[in-house]
């Protein structure tokens, strides 16, 4: 049995006084900044303060257990609290719609929480990891983008002290005082972006703005965090939820899964490539997913990885799991210590760090770039962007539209691959003839190369090409194949590729076949087809081809 895989925290180095040092010193830098985090975003989610932190303790040391990343920092995160925001924003409950805070959003909050962290551990068992390779990138970045907008949009009525967005730009409305201190926290949390990453800045603003806040009473003049229990809740399921309402919730729990495993990827890609090592998505996919449903089960929102304490657990010099389990142990102490402070910190400091933790997330010259890369991907990228705020609250259905306009745009592209005539370029390599105004191979030569596979997807478009070619060349006795871009073949694919051959022989023109991998020898062995003859001609190499082809 590979207890390994069972017990992936069973290969951690063993904790020596030099080790502990180390991973102590990042798991204390962490746990600087991951309870302010988690009470921000906690309130982002529309949940209890308190269970932010929660998010921050027992789940961030079961994701490094069973996960494959043990630089990892999982807790709370803004991308996946949003999510859960929206997710709920505008069910009904026994005909009501819930309310945020409320105790029945609580529990359909919980659920999300055990819905994705279900999908994702399943997903881990039978080896889906593969799954995010359907969200491409653009579609990635045009959703976060929007999210950060609609993020930073959403946290400006607590910065200005008013209830609604459109009381912003009405001055009599706006509360002075969180404004003062909203303003002052967004400027210094700003300029602090530019200053040592090791220094918990958020931490110092926010017992700044604790001490500001007691000093002037703040709490009668504006809306401060409240009362932070001091006690963590037994692990316990939440109650049983009508199957309609459990079916309103599966989509959003998918997308939750699928976003929030993305957000993993990127900290845990990243965590490898600087240490050498092999990325194992699907454990981390079982580690992911078995924090949010602890988390649930203590009655928090979805967990997800941060990319930005990841980093910086990094560049603290975590060296592996134990850094997290130092973390939560420092953040323990923090909180217990802390909870009455915390308590009268302003909301609209809270909404400061929000708005400064994702504006990392907007970042236009993204677009700009991608444009030059490709229109098309940069298309996708804008209408996801478009999408998701068109589609607010409801923040997946822009996930969707991406990711099926980018497949439809992948299925396109495999039904119309790249083919083209090829001719003998001056500097001895095959181009395309049309391009390069090259001559035919040779004399009653069509040479045609597929950059593709020969499948069930490409064997109409792939045939279309050779008769058409052929309609415009009605003095052709020779068609060749250049077929060292194909490196599959399926059963359309030999059956069109053998119609071929037949077809041409019987009008007297012979089929040549360049380069043929192993895999496509192996299929025509085994199918029995496309034997060499005197109308069928095989070739190793491209110099033997166009030697062979001259000749005629």
């Amino acid at each position: 049995m590979n207890w390994q895989r069972i017990f992936p925290f069973l290969v951690w180095p063993r904790l020596t006084v030099a080790l502990a040092k180390t991973e102590a010193q990042a798991g204390l830098t962490v746990a600087w900044i991951i309870i302010p985090q988690g009470i921000a975003y906690a309130l982002l989610a529309g949940m209890p303060p308190v269970t932010g932190i929660y998010m921050a303790l027992l789940p961030a040391v079961v994701a490094v257990l069973w996960g494959a990343s043990p630089r990892l920092a999982t807790g709370p995160a803004a991308l996946t609290c949003v999510l859960v925001g929206s997710s709920l924003a505008g069910l009904h409950v026994n005909g009501q719609a819930v309310a945020p805070f409320s105790a029945d959003w609580v529990v359909l909050s919980v659920w999300l929480a055990l819905l994705a962290g279900s999908l994702q551990m399943l997903l881990g068992f039978i080896r889906f990891g593969w799954f995010i390779s359907l969200v491409s990138s653009p579609v990635m970045m045009g959703f976060t983008q929007a999210a950060g907008c609609l993020i930073i949009a959403s946290q400006l009525p607590t910065l200005f002290g008013v209830v609604t967005l459109a009381e912003v730009v009405q001055w009599p409305k706006i509360n002075g005082w969180a404004l003062c201190f909203g303003a002052v926290a967004l400027s210094f949390l700003w300029a602090s972006k530019r200053w040592s990453k090791k220094i918990p800045w958020i931490l110092l603003v926010i017992i700044a703005a604790a001490t500001a806040s007691w000093a002037l009473s703040f709490a009668t003049h504006g809306a401060v965090v409240g009362a932070v229990p001091v006690s963590l809740p037994p692990l316990s399921l939440p109650s049983l939820l009508p199957w309609g309402i459990l079916q309103a919730l599966l989509l959003p729990a998918a997308v939750i899964a699928l976003v929030s495993f993305l957000e993993a990827a990127s900290s845990a890609k990243m965590e490898h490539q600087k240490f050498g090592t092999r990325w194992n998505d699907n454990q981390d996919l079982i580690g992911q997913g078995a924090a949010k449903i602890t988390g649930a089960l203590l009655g928090t929102a979805a967990t997800s990885a941060s990319f930005s304490r990841s980093a910086l657990n990094v560049l603290a010099g975590a060296q592996s799991g134990w850094s997290a389990c130092f973390m939560a142990f420092f953040a323990l102490g923090l909180w217990v210590l802390g909870a009455q402070a915390l308590a009268i910190v302003p909301r609209a400091v809270l909404a400061a760090v929000i708005i400064v933790a994702v504006s990392g997330l907007i970042q236009p010259s993204a677009f700009k770039k991608l444009w030059l890369v490709s229109r098309t991907e940069a298309s996708i990228a804008g209408l996801t962007f478009a999408a998701t705020l068109a589609t607010a609250p409801a923040l997946y259905w822009g996930v969707f539209l991406g990711v099926g306009v980018s497949l439809s745009h992948f299925l396109y592209q495999r039904l119309h691959p790249r083919m083209i005539e090829v001719g003998l370029h001056g500097d001895g390599s095959l181009r395309d003839r049309i391009l390069w105004t090259l001559p035919p191979l040779g004399k009653q030569v069509f040479a045609l190369r597929m950059d593709a596979a020969l499948d069930f997807a490409s064997s109409a478009s792939f045939e279309r090409q050779v008769f058409s070619g052929l309609a415009t060349r009605p003095d052709v006795a020779h068609v060749c194949i250049f077929a060292q871009p194909i490196n599959w073949i399926d059963a359309t694919g030999i059956e069109t590729l053998n119609q071929m051959h037949i077809q041409l022989a019987s009008k007297g023109i012979v089929l040549h076949l360049s380069g043929l991998k192993l895999p496509l020898e192996k299929a025509f062995v085994k199918a029995k087809v496309l034997a060499e003859g005197p109308y069928l001609v095989r070739y190793r190499s491209e110099s033997e081809t166009v030697a062979a082809l001259k000749c005629l």
